[in-house]
């Protein structure tokens, strides 16, 4: 049977008790793949999971995916005088999964694992968790591994990685040709020192298709190995590889190697169905990434004088395979030449002219196109920046001058001596990328089929036939149930957690894990995966009612089309007896009002400006496409800096904002509502006005001349029913400006950036909204309050006149049109 390929049993017996039952079990077994995996999935024939330096006896299922110890396992074939141990990892973090990542196998000497597999090309994943194993020092960890006659790394140190990557556990993705039905994977230690070790956390073998990624050209070929140092799924959600076709690949999120803020528009495939043709295979790439792209806009004029930029850093010395994933899914281009563009790669143009629907034939038809590139070594750093760019191809005068792209995946290519490894990063060189943080699959495995081992009598065989009949009869009338409800989750594109998971991630909704209430309800801090992921669950406070049922699933549907980096994500929801709840990621610093207004309580730094500058202008950037993500734009209502949440970087991500797209009931918290009490995008610029003031000053949106520890201004007579925005109107009328500024502040702040921030505030409080600016206006004018405090402390004699005629560039008027709807 060819591999990958489903197939239908066909059993012969002259007994038809055997026959019977040995077609009920297979009729088990396929309504198992159909719930358990998609229809387009590839089936691996090898699928081997080690959790190396376990001591289980038995394979550990997490999150659906079986590992195995590899003590005293058949894939171990060192020889008896290999030297190594085995360890639990010293610190256990909350986000850390426990297999394969809190047990290692440490080696002080050469050490082989021998696979006996089908030939053909194998996806090998091994696995890091940097921490100190035996009271080792884990910077002193370096590793050097061969497949064969190919060095998959060398010298490299997980230690340097993980910093690099800002995750401390992470994989290396290689694929490898097996030429007959023995992979050997070799590992030592890539020093002689007598506290030199190297260490391994978990090792994959999976097989995959044999034309995947080799289209019988020298680059991917038999004779060459790749490493995956990309995985992209542009415009949309992460992927996790229990959601891949089969072969567990992780896709990541592309908004981490976009560049600028020129980062065009997300669009979602709402009304298009994924065809995939012959030549693209279902397995290719999941149907998610193809009914996600980014494209540049609808405002063809500017498209015209910028590009759609993407950079991802690689190793220098090697060749690239790059593959870029296209799919039309905008129901009004279904013609050619509607939508042609041009793309380059290192400044390069590698293809010009080109027209996706053309290329398909059609609209929802996947294609993918691959590019070769040579990374030559230019400098002394081992690292430099591979460069995407898409741009609408003038000479064709398209009906819309844009351009688009589903996913990316970028794979190093081995040298002509089979080397793929590359230098180990700097520790002092900060990554822009996260890397290829890990996420566990749920990949159910297949039961085996129970042999019969005795048939007796023929009134045994009427009374089984009968008992079987009526079994089955039930079985299929509870598998319709299963798989309508199946349907119903699926539609709404989240997690759906049960009743029992949200109550053991909230110890049974225990009042100690309360952290916040808000409108919706009571806030929850909890974990969830066994323990490996903080989260926040927001409980509703009111029974569902069939009207509010709607709604709740409105807000779901809503949360999966309106996503951003600036967006705190939704991880599920769960709607059982009569609960309405949602997952949320759980934000480690918490809001923007903690670090304003209780820094000093909670003994905490205060914001520098330039944090603060980069806290409102991501804010800024997601309320614009908010506002401008579709023909109706989503207003969230509730923009303060309690719905201003901080990640572990400080990113600011918007929360608190429900299902208000086609409302225009005012809705808002006193002290930030909008004079002339609309809800329209204007409203929520004046509310993000009240923010600013906040950013400025440090004090609350109200009564803003309390008295506060060391501080003398105004003290004794604080007025409880006075707003912020008229205490600061007054100050500004009054020309004491200085009073507006935050003491930590005060003579750190450039005075043309100064001048621009109070400029722009001043006028998202407008009283009128006509005479507010829109969102994208406040984010051009936040982004150069930030220049001009950067070039303040660069060159004291620059003005403002120098930056703001500098920043009349392409890119600036590409970033005015950010995020802008069709």
């Amino acid at each position: 049977m060819e591999e990958g390929k489903s197939s239908r049993m066909i059993v012969v017996t002259l007994k038809p008790l055997y026959t019977f039952i040995c077609l009920y079990l297979h009729f088990l077994h396929c309504q198992k793949i159909d719930v358990s995996a998609d229809e387009s999935a590839y089936f691996p024939l090898e699928n081997i999971l080690l959790d190396c330096g376990s001591l289980a006896s038995q394979a550990v299922s997490y999150d659906g995916r079986n590992w195995s110890s590899d003590i005293r396992s058949h894939f171990v074939a060192s020889n008896p005088d290999s030297s190594f141990t085995v360890s639990r990892a010293s610190s256990a973090g909350t986000s850390v999964p426990e297999v394969p990542y809190m047990t290692a196998r440490l080696f002080h000497s050469q050490f082989t694992y021998s696979f006996n597999v089908s030939p053909g090309p194998k996806f090998i994943r091994l696995h890091f968790y940097d921490d100190s194993y035996m009271s080792l020092n884990a910077s002193k960890a370096f590793l050097s591994v061969t497949a064969g006659h190919f060095t998959l790394l060398r010298n490299f140190s997980a230690y340097l990685t993980a910093r690099y990557m800002k995750s401390a556990y992470f994989f290396k993705e290689f694929i490898v040709h097996v030429e007959n039905h023995t992979l050997d994977l070799t590992f030592s230690p890539s020093t002689n020192a007598s506290d030199g070790y190297a260490f391994l956390n978990g090792i994959e073998i999976v097989s995959m298709p044999l034309n995947l990624y080799n289209q019988g050209n020298n680059v991917s070929g038999n004779s060459t190995a790749m490493e995956t140092m990309y995985r992209v799924n542009v415009g949309g959600q992460s992927i996790p590889p229990n959601q891949d076709t089969g072969m567990s690949r992780s896709w990541t999120i592309d908004s981490t190697y976009l560049f600028g803020s020129a980062v065009g528009l997300a669009n979602y495939g709402l009304d298009v169905s994924i065809t995939y043709p012959p030549e693209v295979p279902a397995y290719t790439a999941p149907k998610v990434v193809y009914d996600t792209a980014r494209s540049m806009g609808s405002f063809s004029q500017i498209n015209k004088n910028y590009n759609l930029s993407w950079f991802f850093p690689v190793d220098s010395s090697f060749m690239y395979l790059v593959r870029l994933h296209f799919c039309e899914i905008d129901g009004k281009i279904t013609k050619i030449n509607q939508r042609v563009f041009d793309i380059f790669i290192n400044n390069q143009i590698v293809e010009s002219g080109v027209d996706v629907i053309a290329l398909s034939q059609g609209n929802g038809i996947p294609l993918y196109r691959d590019y070769t590139v040579l990374i030559p070594k230019l400098t002394s750093l081992g690292k430099q920046d591979l460069w995407l760019e898409l741009h609408p191809n003038l000479r064709s005068k398209p009906q819309y001058y844009d351009a688009i792209l589903n996913g990316v995946e970028i794979f190093k290519v081995s040298n002509n001596d089979g080397n793929l490894a590359g230098l180990n990063p700097s520790v002092s060189n900060e990554s822009s990328t996260h890397g290829d943080e890990p996420t566990s699959s749920s990949r159910s495995s297949e039961s085996s089929n129970k042999e019969i081992l005795t048939i007796a009598g023929i009134s045994i065989v009427i009374v089984l036939a009968i008992a079987l009949c009526l079994f089955l009869i039930v079985f299929l009338l509870k598998r319709k149930t299963e798989r309508t409800k199946k349907i119903t989750r699926n539609s709404l594109r989240n997690r759906s957690f049960s009743i029992g998971e949200i109550k053991k991630a909230t110890n049974n909704f225990d009042e100690a894990k309360i952290i916040d209430s808000d409108a919706f309800g009571l806030v929850y801090k909890g974990y969830i995966d066994e323990g490996s992921t903080a989260v926040t669950i927001h409980r509703a406070t009111q029974a569902i009612s069939k009207q509010e049922l709607h709604k709740f699933d409105a807000e779901i549907r809503m949360h999966y089309h309106f996503r951003h980096q600036h967006i705190v994500p939704l991880i599920g929801y769960c709607k059982e007896d009569h609960e309405m709840i949602l997952v949320y990621e759980y934000m480690p610093n918490g809001t923007f009002l903690e670090h304003l207004h209780f820094a000093d309580q909670r003994q905490q730094s205060p914001l520098s400006w330039n944090q603060r500058l980069d806290i409102c202008t991501g804010a800024a950037r997601c309320l614009h496409y908010l506002h401008s993500a579709s023909s109706h734009p989503l207003i969230p209502a509730e923009i303060k800096t309690t719905n201003i949440q901080l990640d572990k970087n400080l990113m600011a991500k918007i929360s608190g904002f429900s299902y208000n797209r086609f409302s225009t009931k005012t809705k808002g918290t006193i002290g930030y509502l909008d004079p002339e009490q609309n809800l329209t995008e204007k409203s929520d610029v004046f509310s993000f006005g009240v923010v600013l003031l906040e950013v400025l000053s440090g004090r609350p949106a109200m009564n803003p001349t309390a008295a506060r520890d060391n501080e003398e201004t105004d003290r004794g007579t604080a007025n409880p029913h006075e707003s912020l925005v008229q205490w600061a109107l007054t100050c500004l009328e009054k020309s004491t400006v200085d009073l507006l500024v935050d003491r930590h502040l005060k003579g750190k702040i450039v005075p043309a950036s100064l001048t621009k921030f109070i400029e722009i505030t001043e006028k998202c409080l407008a009283d009128q909204g006509v005479n507010r600016p829109s969102m994208i206006e406040v984010l051009c004018s936040l982004e150069l309050a930030q220049q001009l405090q950067f070039q303040g402390f660069e060159n004291s004699n620059g003005s403002a006149k120098d930056i703001v005629s500098h920043s009349n560039s392409n890119l600036m008027l590409g970033l005015e049109f950010f995020g802008a709807g069709r």
